[in-house]
């Protein structure tokens, strides 16, 4: 009998928002909870993002839909009368998903920074990785096109969990 796998999603949420947002298009994150389950055997989905005081709502929902939710805390800044909110989560990223490593078969990474080279080259290399799944082939960093072979693009799904 063959044992089901048992793969964990690690989402960089900003990452994620951003780049489908510029396709004109927004993520259902119920839906993609669902596809990500269905297509990828995901069995855990740790979302990160920023905090935000009174998005209690959206966390709760996103929750509910099944995500891990893990917070970064945000730093507001005000630039020429226009404030921008900051909230890299790309440490978190990284360390949760090697914390996280004996307990899963296989990652799928769902970013398209650069930042996580070295992440996605060492679970390549310890044959960890499932799939690397990029929001927006036109937006990504070109240090990873090296691992095309392990990259799938969502920009073209919009049909399975846009709105």
């Amino acid at each position: 009998m063959k044992r089901k796998e048992n793969n964990f999603a690690f989402i960089d949420s900003q990452n994620l928002n951003l780049a489908i947002l510029a396709l004109k298009w927004k993520v259902d994150f119920k839906r993609f909870r669902v596809y990500l389950k269905d297509k990828y055997k995901v069995n855990k989905a740790f979302l990160f993002i920023g905090y935000l005081p009174g998005n209690e709502k959206l966390y709760t929902y996103l929750q509910e839909a099944g995500y891990v939710l893990i917070f970064k805390p945000t730093l507001i800044y005000k630039k020429e009368d226009k404030g921008f909110i900051k909230g890299n989560v790309d440490a978190e990223l990284v360390l949760h998903t090697l914390i996280e490593i004996s307990n899963y078969d296989k990652a799928v990474i769902v970013s398209g920074d650069g930042d996580f080279y070295c992440l996605i080259e060492y679970l390549i290399e310890n044959n960890k990785l499932k799939k690397l799944l990029i929001p927006n082939r036109y937006k990504y960093s070109a240090l990873l096109r090296k691992f095309v072979n392990s990259i799938d693009f969502i920009d073209q799904l919009k049909n399975k969990f846009g709105k």
